[in-house]
């Protein structure tokens, strides 16, 4: 018997909702694009027409009504009200402002009081698999260090609290080394990967973060050093950055495939 698709709702149309939005909507068995919550609706019907026929148009606290998951890729002052929407209606949230997950971590504790659940997808990284597995032993130590261009860190609440220019940069200059609790909150829109990566291993507070700016670049890219009692290794990304320099273009892609791992006949990997 062929089961009712997952209607999956989306509170934002950025680079990364837009193109997640077009891939369910070409077809991924088992996923419908139910819902989308937009600042700019008219700009949403000219990037998507199913908008407000097909695909309902709604207020972004009225989107888990109507969906069984909504997928939040907003910016980061937005989060908790969607995240209190969903998560208090039992229903799954997926998301991609990570960081911000740290700053509202009791909404963790309220989601099991309420039976909902919380999905991280693996965003712009690799390896999580075996971050989650090594974290069953124990882990030494994690060190990742992000390299972007200049465009990609460009008004990040910490260089602006610090007085840190990147204008007419013609050397890689390390901006941040500190840990990534204190990264994902100096910089909400660039290194939601780190608190990934520290949510699938030894935490926030433990997992060392340097980020530098280089205009060398033209990718995002992303080097970690990990050691524990079962393993050592070492992984490296260079992501190719979407529309919005501060996210890589496999955000989307890695959304999608945490979408149909959850209605997937065969899931792959933990």
């Amino acid at each position: 018997m062929a089961k009712e698709p997952l209607q999956v709702g989306l509170a934002g149309l950025g680079a990364v909702g837009l193109d997640v939005a077009r891939r369910i909507g070409d077809g991924i068995a088992g996923l419908a694009l139910a819902a989308v919550s937009v600042r700019d609706a008219a700009k949403a019907k000219r990037n998507l027409p199913q908008v407000g026929g097909k695909i309902a148009l709604l207020p972004v606290e009225q989107l888990a009504e109507r969906c069984d998951i909504v997928v939040e890729c907003l910016p980061p002052p937005l989060f908790r009200a969607v995240a209190l929407s969903v998560i208090d209606r039992s229903k799954l949230f997926m998301p991609l402002s990570v960081g911000q997950l740290l700053e509202n971590w009791d909404l963790v504790a309220r989601a099991k009081e309420t039976g909902a659940r919380i999905l991280v997808p693996t965003g712009g990284l690799i390896g999580l698999d075996a971050m989650r597995a090594a974290a069953e032993g124990t882990i030494r130590s994690v060190v990742m260090i992000t390299r972007k261009p200049p465009s990609g860190l460009d008004g990040a609440p910490y260089l602006v609290e610090h007085g840190i220019s990147l204008k007419g940069l013609n050397a890689a200059r390390k901006v941040f080394d500190g840990t990534a609790r204190e990264g994902a909150r100096g910089f909400p829109q660039n290194v939601n990967v780190a608190a990934a990566l520290s949510l699938a291993g030894i935490g926030p507070d433990r997992t060392h973060l340097e980020i530098w700016a280089d205009p060398a670049l033209d990718r995002n890219t992303h080097r970690i050093e990990v050691d524990a009692d079962t393993v050592h290794f070492s992984m490296a990304i260079e992501n190719v950055p979407s529309e919005n320099p501060r996210t890589g273009r496999i955000v989307a892609l890695s959304t999608v495939a945490a979408l149909r791992g959850l209605v997937a006949e065969l899931k792959v990997g933990t």
